[in-house]
């Protein structure tokens, strides 16, 4: 007759085989989302002053170039 043997299971491999299964497909979604918000606050001032501009390589494309006298306010 099989006997039936308890192993326990350390914890660290259960966290190591779920990051394993699902680490690069929870990375790729909240990439996907962070660049998302990004874009949809992109029109807002203090987005565009605080993060968007210290971008170092396209930081420049969200400086305004607009002359003061061409400005409403």
């Amino acid at each position: 007759m099989p006997q039936v043997a308890y192993h326990p299971v350390p914890p660290t491999k259960v966290v190591n085989g779920f990051l394993r299964a699902w680490g690069p497909s929870l990375g790729l979604w909240g990439v996907g989302g962070g660049i998302l918000v990004l874009h949809l606050l992109s029109a807002t001032p203090l987005v565009k002053r605080e993060v968007l501009r210290k971008v170092p390589l396209i930081g420049d494309y969200w400086e305004d170039k607009t002359p003061p006298s061409d400005k409403p306010f």
